[in-house]
């Protein structure tokens, strides 16, 4: 079972969602790819995870921009322009009747090679396109006790290695981390950059609060957040002090408060991190407020029918 921001409760009714792949709505049981796919050979794409509320695609515009920017970065064309990808994923859902508490996970690979091999040339055809809809939410206790962090050895790369601003299918070094604060008994990586501060997570974005100020990485060595963007964001409608910066563990271990955001869990307050509290282990007052405001702008950007 998942832990930490992505745990969630099973659902039978994802036994019977229908998938997309590459247009075609098929049983969950029979949504394959080909073993000589470039997502499958390689990790040679880009994805994105959504949220489907009140029968919307949450800050779709954002997520969309992001993956055609990593499309471009990469020189993989998807075939079609953002509003039809937009739409083909309202289909998917509108066929499973989704309308809420629906996690979607988007992926583009540079479609089927012609023999396994990386030059992106060996490709024939055109991109894999597949839209995974499922009904997810997380964990009710998590806005409330949150998660445990430890800091692993595996660091964020320099964009001239890989630019930890694509949200590639190329994973290992998030997978790497994630399996090293498993062993250490923790749910999610704390990251640092390669000069040693503060980063990000393996598969969240991480805050701080010291004396009421909001503090959250640089951004040069993590994903373009959708959902840190629009923290950063009520933070500055909210009026309250909040900096993109360099920061330490040392400053880590002495906060107020930390949480993490992502699109599954939102915001997560963060219990502990390398066995340190952190405030009294639970959401703190900030946390709490902006967990309310995120839950505004969600009802904002997609207003029921």
């Amino acid at each position: 079972m998942t832990t930490g921001t992505h745990a969630y409760e099973p659902d039978p009714r994802n036994d019977g969602i229908l998938i997309s792949v590459n247009g075609e709505l098929v049983p969950r049981g029979r949504a394959v790819v080909s073993v000589f796919d470039s997502g499958f050979v390689l990790g040679d794409g880009v994805w994105e995870g959504l949220r489907l509320h009140n029968g919307q695609l949450a800050f779709a515009e954002a997520h969309l921009d992001r993956l055609y920017e990593g499309a471009k970065a990469i020189d993989l064309d998807i075939g079609m322009e953002p509003a039809e990808l937009a739409a083909e994923i309202l289909r998917c859902t509108a066929a499973n009747e989704m309308t809420d508490d629906v996690h979607i996970r988007l992926m583009v690979t540079r479609g089927v090679k012609a023999t396994p091999y990386q030059d992106p040339r060996a490709t024939v055809g055109g991109p894999t396109i597949v839209i995974i809809p499922e009904y997810k939410r997380p964990k009710p206790d998590l806005a409330e006790h949150g998660i445990r962090l430890f800091t692993v050895h595996v660091r964020r790369g320099a964009p001239d290695v890989q630019d930890p601003k694509w949200n590639s299918h190329s994973k290992l070094n998030c997978i790497a981390a994630c399996i090293q604060a498993t062993k250490a008994g923790a749910d999610e990586a704390l990251m640092l950059d390669p000069d040693g501060f503060v980063a990000t997570c393996n598969s969240t974005h991480f805050f701080i609060v010291r004396k009421a100020e909001v503090w959250t990485s640089t951004g040069d060595y993590c994903l373009l957040g959708i959902t840190r963007a629009n923290v950063l964001e009520l933070c500055h409608r909210h009026h309250l002090p909040a900096f993109e910066k360099r920061f330490s563990l040392t400053q880590v271990y002495s906060a107020d408060e930390a949480f993490v955001t992502g699109t599954f869990g939102g915001l997560v307050p963060v219990a502990e991190v390398d066995g340190r509290r952190i405030g009294d282990g639970t959401a703190g007052p900030i946390t709490r407020s902006l967990q309310q405001y995120y839950a505004a702008l969600l009802e904002e950007e997609c207003p029921p029918a």
